[in-house]
């Protein structure tokens, strides 16, 4: 994969002082710059509590990552999936923001296989939220329609992990008002279905309930004013699994953190943080983004070798 001259030179001169380190103990509250797989490498084992991201689309986004090609797209991510899951602590989670791009004339696979292949090295693939865009951009195709959602894949190390469902309670809502005001005999006891289905429901549990679990679909608008970055998502779609997956103090890891959104959304929730981002634009949109916003009140602090190694940077010839 090609990269501007200016970005192997940074990569080059980071990803030096990461391999002379070795792996240390990670800072939390931190941004690297550097390449994904070669910072996870330097990170110790079971370091972080908690990893959600967006990885670089499949080819059809030709800007600063350059794309990755659909049919590497598999070998690309698995090598480092395998570091993510080596750095998550046991009772953690991962989750995956991805959408498979149509290719052709039809839907690419690389998703699905990606599952699988992450799955024979041992991660569990526990669930799948969907994330409806609310505002998704306008378009017309000859065979499809817009896509207005994106998956929300959940992995995770065990069986038995760290979730809080208490955090992301919703609202009753209204019909239940009106639904719960006199209550047949079967609203009182578990009404199996009549399809033989073995679901059943018993809607009296809804009595004297203010907040309800919610469903695995969330709908969420799309960030519209990006962040100067390409594929930027909401702030309230990393803060609410933050809140389903972590508790306060807990360190939040982004591989490909972008302008730093995760990031902003540890910080507002009282959770330490840990990003990597190998375009030297969108690292230095998120240190600045990160330290108007947060302050030196939480802990945040800009790496002054990193950021004279930024400084240097804009003195390289293109």
């Amino acid at each position: 994969m090609n990269q501007p001259r200016e970005e192997i030179k940074v990569s080059m001169r980071e990803t030096s002082k990461l391999e002379q380190r070795g792996r240390l103990t990670v800072e939390p509250d931190h941004i690297t710059l550097g390449d994904a797989l070669i910072v996870l490498q330097t990170f110790p084992d079971n370091c972080v509590d908690f990893i959600i991201t967006s990885p670089p689309y499949a080819n059809n986004r030709h800007g600063p990552y350059q794309g990755v090609p659909i049919d590497g797209y598999v070998e690309w991510l698995k090598p480092i999936s395998e570091q993510l899951k080596r750095v998550l602590r046991p009772p953690g989670s991962f989750i995956l923001i991805i959408k498979e791009r149509a290719h052709d004339g039809e839907r690419a696979t690389y998703v699905l296989e990606l599952i699988l292949e992450m799955k024979k090295h041992g991660w569990l693939w526990t669930e799948e939220y969907i994330w409806h865009k609310k505002n998704c951009y306008p378009g017309k195709w000859p065979n499809r329609f817009r896509d207005a959602w994106e998956r929300c894949l959940h992995f995770t190390k065990q069986k038995k992990f760290k979730m809080f469902q208490e955090a992301v309670m919703v609202p009753r809502g209204n019909w239940a008002q009106k639904r719960l005001e006199k209550l047949s005999d079967t609203d009182l006891i578990r009404d199996e279905s009549h399809s033989l289905s073995g679901f059943g429901k018993n809607v009296s549990h809804w009595l004297g309930k203010k907040y309800v679990y919610p469903t695995n679909v969330l709908h969420l608008a799309t960030e519209c004013s990006n962040r100067n970055h390409s594929a930027a998502f909401p702030i309230s779609l990393p803060a609410w699994f933050i809140k389903l997956f972590t508790e306060q103090g807990d360190v939040v890891l982004d591989p490909f953190i972008g302008s730093g959104t995760t990031a902003l959304a540890c910080v507002q929730l009282g959770r330490r943080f840990i990003g990597i981002e190998k375009v030297a634009a969108y690292y230095q949109q998120a240190l600045t983004t990160i330290a108007s916003e947060a302050g030196q009140a939480v802990g945040f602090r800009y790496d002054l070798q990193q950021r004279e190694l930024f400084e240097r940077l804009n003195a390289l010839p293109v």
